[in-house]
């Protein structure tokens, strides 16, 4: 399962696509302050990046391939920083 959720946190792991969209958007519903962690994250459909986008989490661990966290930490650079 790409996305494994151990209490506050959801980790991305390898390649995660469209059909986890809706449980990560569960996820941050019913999350007070969700934390994510990217780090093992090998891919990531755009639909993923606009839920973390609009639910706005607590803090984001960038992924450790640059390749990735170039494409997408710009995107999502300032969440967290506010709560």
């Amino acid at each position: 399962m790409p996305l494994r959720i151990a209490r506050t946190t959801v980790h991305f792991e390898g390649h995660c696509s469209v059909e986890e969209a809706l449980d990560l958007q569960a996820f941050f519903g019913r999350v007070k302050v969700p934390k994510v962690v990217l780090t093992q994250c090998a891919g990531l459909h755009t639909a993923l990046l606009q839920v973390l986008a609009a639910a706005r989490p607590a803090s984001i661990a960038p992924p450790s391939d640059p390749t990735l966290a170039q494409a997408i930490m710009p995107f999502l650079s300032g969440i967290g920083a506010d709560r």
